[in-house]
């Protein structure tokens, strides 16, 4: 596969994640306008725990079906791939099934351990109500999700990439009409608008799931005549299929839930000990910047590592099955290579404009001390969330997937028993820094793992990084001057169109001068195989 066909699978997938993540950020903001922090808190209560449950009831195996796919056909066995599809949308439906009525009733012991203070405004009736709506999705999303990893083990990425966007947008529309009505029209709760806003994740799966639907009906002509010309099949036992796809989709399932993990840590101790520092007051505010207001800036620029893995593992199956080790490391380069230049200078300038970005788009300006400041903090753990999402990807691409959720577990583990104690330490944002350490461990372990078991070479790697770090520098001075030049003029940090303003100028600026230097001194036409047209006709 060509340098830059590598590029057009992972960016077809990012660019419906991004548009995807992008929407998800957009429609936070009327959202937080009508339900506040308070109601940002009580959505990630029920949201993270979902987000956790809904990997664990695919049991990894939609990803573990695009490795398997992809695996068999480039042996040409298409036919044992089918297999492996229907024989997975069995299991989805009983795993389904199983994690919806596992949520529904767990709901009153989970709320018990999340809320734990009268200091907070949410309620423990509050938090088992929106965990209950949101656990119908559980019965569709496992299915559907199949369907996707199947598209992918075929290296057909537009059928994910069409259900994604199509699935948020359902699911946005419904969130904010239905908040809207029961606020403004039927002068409902917000605990019950939140309840609503968590059950539009179930309309979306239902959307989604048509739009693969037809997507299958259209491909599967196609899909018959591989079957029908394939000249190779191996006769692999029901028994010896189900082991092999189990011993790929366990290690799945712990590095898909690796971020909603240390979010799920947050959840239950963040609350405690903000209450034992005398916080408790902010507690659930800063609480609701962590894991969904800020979160949702902090994870755009991650949604390029998230498209980018899952056009990639299937890719890297396929390079190392076939021994093409020149080819495997090329794409290994790569990968790594378009995290380093585009998710560093995103997260790097998110935290210079992190009061004006979170000014901007949520209000709230009395409280930026707080807020802005956690966002500064947060938007670096970005790169290693990114770093985190690709070299567990390449792990399982090259038959390494055990060694990605110890390494992961060891992260988890520190997460785990230091966030309480960090937070004490330094307040709120000593749950960033946790969560930065415990990804920069699981990071660290897997480059280490995957130098050793390919003998790869990182040297070109950290040579453009270190390059793009020098662009990100000219990057963050120029952000810094305009920053000076325009508090000079009036003073923009006291009101919200004064923080647009900035906003704007900064990305506009500091975006224009790292491409401009990127571009001319051909770092991105390297990296992604072929030069930016776009970016030739406005530097010219």
């Amino acid at each position: 596969m060509s340098k830059s066909t590598i590029v057009r699978g992972a960016f077809l997938l990012t660019g419906a994640s991004f548009l995807s993540k992008f929407l998800g950020m957009i429609y936070v903001i009327p959202f937080n306008a009508m339900v506040g922090e308070k109601g940002g808190a009580l959505y990630s209560y029920a949201y993270i725990p979902y987000s956790i449950l809904i990997t664990v009831a695919t049991v990894g195996i939609p990803l573990a079906v695009s490795k398997f796919v992809s695996k068999y056909n480039s042996l040409g066995d298409y036919y044992t791939g089918m297999r492996m599809f229907k024989t997975g949308m069995s299991i989805m439906a009983v795993t389904g099934l199983i994690a919806f009525l596992g949520l529904f009733f767990s709901a009153d012991f989970l709320a018990q351990q999340m809320i734990t203070d009268d200091q907070l405004d949410n309620t423990v009736d509050d938090v088992a109500m929106v965990i209950r709506m949101v656990s119908f999705a559980l019965i569709i999303t496992p299915s559907m999700s199949i369907f996707r990893g199947f598209f992918q083990g075929n290296q057909s990425m537009g059928p994910t990439a069409v259900s994604q966007v199509v699935e948020q947008i359902i699911r946005i529309i419904f969130l904010l009409s239905a908040t809207y009505l029961i606020i403004y029209i039927f002068d409902g709760s917000t605990s019950v608008a939140v309840g609503y806003a968590t059950f539009a994740a179930f309309i979306g799966a239902i959307a989604s799931y048509v739009v693969l639907l037809r997507f299958w009906k259209k491909r599967k002509p196609y899909l018959d005549r591989n079957i029908a010309q394939q000249k190779t099949a191996f006769d692999i036992p029901r028994k010896e299929l189900m082991a092999e796809l189990f011993r790929y989709a366990g290690p799945f399932v712990i590095v898909a839930i690796a971020i909603p993990m240390f979010q799920l840590v947050d959840n239950f101790t963040f609350n405690r000990a903000m209450v034992a520092i005398g916080q408790g007051d902010l507690s659930e505010t800063l609480l609701a910047v962590i894991n969904v207001y800020g979160h949702k800036l902090v994870i755009i620029p991650v949604t390029l590592a998230s498209g980018l893995s899952l056009a990639i593992m299937p890719v890297i199956t396929s390079s190392f099955t076939k021994g093409q080790n020149q080819q495997l490391f090329q794409q290994i380069n790569q990968a790594m290579q378009i995290i380093m230049v585009l998710v560093i200078p995103a997260s790097i300038g998110l935290s210079m404009l992190s009061n004006e970005a979170y000014g901007t788009l949520y209000g709230g300006i009395d409280k930026l001390d707080h807020t802005g400041t956690l966002l500064a903090w947060y938007a670096p753990v970005g790169l290693l969330f990114a770093l985190l999402s690709v070299t567990a990807a390449i792990l399982q691409g090259i038959n390494q997937q055990n060694h990605a959720v110890i390494n992961l577990c060891a992260g988890l583990l520190f997460k785990i028993l230091f966030n309480i104690q960090l937070i004490h330490t330094f307040g709120p944002v000593g749950s960033i820094i946790a969560t930065a350490i415990a990804a920069g461990i699981a990071v660290i372990l897997n480059l280490l793992r995957i130098r050793r078991a390919i003998d790869f070479s990182f040297k070109q790697i950290i040579k453009r990084s270190i390059l793009v770090m020098i662009f990100v520098i000219i990057m963050g001075i120029t952000i810094g001057i305009v920053k000076l030049g325009l508090g000079l003029l009036f003073p923009y940090e006291e009101s919200r169109f004064g923080l647009m303003i900035m906003l704007i100028l900064g990305v506009g600026s500091g975006g224009f001068i790292y491409l401009w230097f990127a571009y001319k001194s051909t770092l991105l036409e390297r990296v992604l195989g072929e030069r930016v047209r776009i970016l030739g006709k406005i530097f010219r």
